[in-house]
């Protein structure tokens, strides 16, 4: 998903800086707008699966005081490693969602141009 997503803000970024018409532009804000509505469901998911892990990782720490059984710190540590990965990866999602806000924010200011560049003629 990583390497998916960065290769999309590079050709997308690429795409709007070679855009020379109004109907380009259209298009690549409707395809835009997708992408980003993907995504957030995208990261609304991995939200839920790191809050999930989270808990779990609270109550097998809590297990492991409690009951005082080592061998649950073998659960503990794996459910500790693969949170770390969901929050680096919630983080990447999080941080590249809010970049097409601002890519869309710029499509949208180009399509005005083009807009007002009609109306002249």
């Amino acid at each position: 998903m990583t390497e998916y997503l960065t290769n999309y803000m590079n050709e997308t970024e690429q795409r709007l800086d070679n855009c020379d018409s109004l109907n380009d532009i259209e298009r690549l804000l409707v395809e835009h707008k997708d992408k980003i509505a993907f995504m957030q469901h995208e990261r609304i998911v991995h939200f839920l699966v790191t809050m999930m892990f989270a808990t779990v990782l609270s109550i097998f720490i809590c297990a492991l005081i409690f009951s005082g059984n080592f061998a649950l710190l073998l659960l503990v540590t794996i459910i500790l490693v693969l949170l770390a990965f969901y929050i680096k990866h919630y983080y990447f999602l999080e941080n590249t969602v809010q970049k097409m806000y601002k890519v869309y924010d710029r499509i949208l200011e180009k399509k005005k141009y083009f807009e007002n560049k009609e109306n002249k003629q």
